[in-house]
């Protein structure tokens, strides 16, 4: 059992991009995730650039009619109404500090939205954004684009079964070395912006970087919450003050288990990125995204075996979103083509009312993003108190 192609909707979604232009350094991999198959996007618009000539050369060189390649979103969505063949879905890929308005505007023109993450500032912006969709009947998906690998779902499903006994230890890292020094900092656009916090918001690397791995720990353990968090961060770089460039985060889990997750932008010299291990009482598990295909798994006495991508003694579920199959290397392309496939899914399923689908397919869905804008709160609080404890809030206690 494979992905092949094949379609899994009725009709590819009308689609449409806003940001990811030529200067974007995450555009490329949205377009890559949806078009993979040609069976769930179809590119028809967009409003690519702040630079309206740039980003209508930009669409016109993706193949998009010039007609439909705007100077801003709110252009595209009232033109793209008028239309018989109007957009259905928006991709967000511009800084963190519009896609509260953009995705807001887009929920209210009818229209499904895929977002970059972190998604807002706020929970209180996510909560009244949750509500609209709901109220509108659409889906917002956020693009944890790591968490599309294959081989996360068999570590779900080993500590489903479980494989490796009760979960002790949750190590967690998402590390690089490409901002050890403050050169991007004046000299590159998508650098720019990740550093300033009116645009990025209250953080650097705990959004940009940890939220994927926070999110990808809780798709693997989604009976584990966290009781209680430290956060202790850092700005190495002293111009980037108060967003941090570095950060250390214990974690106590409600079920006894303890975690760590260090996420840095200055790891010099790292090209790793992202770890995991879940330890267990019987046994671990542990994913390194540089080897991607491969997961490690350790009984206590044993042999260490290696378990492959695409092999038949797999889960269902892992190898339901296999792709190349065996002896062929997958990699970051092939986990957005499988998110962006399920958000095609996803959306599909809302407009049917297929509440079945909704309920039991597992991607970044509004939830997630606003998990993730809640893991960044509580980081920020804890670290600002002074690096001390703090119970974590999995919810904004409700107004009277």
């Amino acid at each position: 059992m494979m992905l092949n192609g094949e379609k899994k909707i009725a009709r590819p979604f009308r689609w449409a991009m806003i940001g990811g232009g030529r200067l974007s350094q995450v555009g490329y991999k949205h377009r890559t995730g949806a078009l993979r198959d040609n069976t769930a996007f179809t590119l028809v618009a967009g409003a690519f650039d702040i630079d309206a000539e740039r980003g209508k050369e930009f669409g016109v060189n993706l193949g998009v009619n010039e007609n439909r390649c705007y100077p801003d979103y709110k252009t595209m969505f009232a033109e793209e109404a008028k239309r018989e063949d109007g957009i259905e879905v928006v991709s967000i890929a511009t800084p963190n500090g519009t896609h509260y308005e953009i995705c807001k505007a887009a929920l209210e023109a009818g229209l499904h939205v895929i977002c970059e993450k972190p998604l807002f500032f706020t929970s209180e912006e996510g909560e009244e954004i949750k509500e609209l969709a709901e109220r509108k009947g659409k889906i917002v998906g956020v693009t944890y684009g790591f968490s599309g690998n294959q081989m996360l779902l068999q570590m779900r499903a080993m500590i489903q079964q479980g494989k490796i006994g009760d979960i002790r230890m949750v190590e967690l890292q998402y590390t690089h070395g490409f901002s050890a020094n403050d050169a991007a900092d004046k000299t590159s656009d998508a650098q720019k912006w990740r550093v300033d916090p009116k645009v990025a918001g209250p953080s650097f690397v705990l959004g940009d970087l940890s939220t994927h791995t926070y999110y990808m720990s809780q798709l693997i353990m989604p009976q584990m919450k966290i009781k209680k968090l430290l956060c202790d961060r850092q700005s190495f770089v002293g111009s980037r003050a108060p967003l941090e460039d570095n950060a250390y985060v214990l974690m106590h889990y409600e079920n006894g288990a303890v975690g760590r997750l260090w996420t840095s932008s200055i790891n010099a010299g790292c090209m790793d990125g992202h770890r995991i291990r879940i330890v267990g009482s019987k046994g671990s598990l542990e994913w390194w995204d540089n080897k991607g295909g491969e997961l490690r798994y350790e009984v206590q006495g044993e042999p260490a075996q290696t378990l492959i991508r695409a092999m038949s003694y797999l889960d269902d579920s892992c190898n339901a979103d296999e792709r190349l199959g065996a002896l062929h290397v997958e990699g970051l392309s092939d986990s957005w083509a499988n998110i962006y496939l399920k958000f095609a899914i996803a959306m599909d399923a809302k407009n049917r009312n297929d509440e079945e689908t909704l309920k039991n397919l597992v991607y970044p869905d509004i939830n997630a993003g606003l998990d993730g804008i809640r893991w960044i709160e509580n980081c920020v609080r804890s670290a600002d108190n002074g690096s001390t404890w703090v119970e974590f809030e999995h919810e904004k206690a409700a107004l009277v």
